[in-house]
């Protein structure tokens, strides 16, 4: 059975959530703090992890970053705050998608659905090795020339993305909608190439020339080497 962790303050929006994902057959744990979800967290380990933005005791923020730490429990974000920065800030320190409140439950239950597929399509492998990037799946961690480098959790699923389709043109469009399932309202073409850019320059020799992550004009972008797993 799927274990969910709910953290929502709204007690009337936690009791509905928590009984509509109990009849599709997920074990839900409902924390209304961020004392609370961290003490959970700690405990036990999820499947998924559902987080509000505001909560009466701190920041969802807070609590997502707490978990990077250990874990790479997938969590959707609940927001009622649709400015970007909120949105795009809340994608780079960890999570994995988001939903607008008020939202349709069926909606929230099509998201989860989507983002357990998607994590676990990415821990398929436990190492995959391109020339002389190393990335270990189960340490979320990558290494250039054996040495570690330092990721945000963006960056981080962005060369976990790219590595699995080696010598592939992938859209933009394509890229955004396996890292983070959303529509582009926010983390758009632009979003995308700031991450592109951090990622180049920590990977690669002279990132104005890209050895590994290639521009393809009018598409996207390419990993450029092959990648053994």
């Amino acid at each position: 059975m799927i274990d969910i962790l709910l953290v929502e303050d709204d007690i009337t929006l936690a009791m509905g959530i928590e009984y509509s994902l109990k009849n599709e057959g997920y074990q839900v744990d409902i924390a209304g703090t961020l004392i609370d979800g961290k003490d959970l967290v700690d405990r036990k380990n999820y499947d998924l992890i559902l987080l509000d933005i505001m909560l009466p005791d701190g920041s969802g923020y807070e609590l997502c970053r707490h978990i990077r730490k250990h874990k790479l429990t997938p969590i959707i974000f609940l927001t009622a705050q649709d400015e970007e920065v909120n949105v795009v800030m809340g994608l780079d320190i960890g999570g994995d998608d988001y939903i607008t409140k008020p939202f349709r439950i069926r909606e929230l239950i099509s998201r989860i659905k989507a983002v357990l597929r998607r994590t676990s399509n990415f821990r398929k492998e436990n190492i995959l090795i391109s020339n002389e990037i190393k990335l270990n799946i189960l340490e979320s961690k990558a290494y250039v020339k054996g040495k570690p480098i330092q990721l945000t959790p963006s960056e981080y699923k962005l060369l976990n993305f790219l590595m699995r389709n080696p010598r592939h043109a992938l859209s933009r469009a394509r890229i955004l909608e396996n890292l983070w399932d959303i529509d582009g309202d926010f983390v758009d073409d632009n979003s995308l190439s700031v991450y592109i850019r951090r990622l180049r320059e920590k990977i690669e020799k002279d990132p104005s020339n890209p050895q590994y992550i290639k521009t393809i004009r009018g598409i996207g972008y390419m990993w450029n080497w092959d990648v053994r797993r």
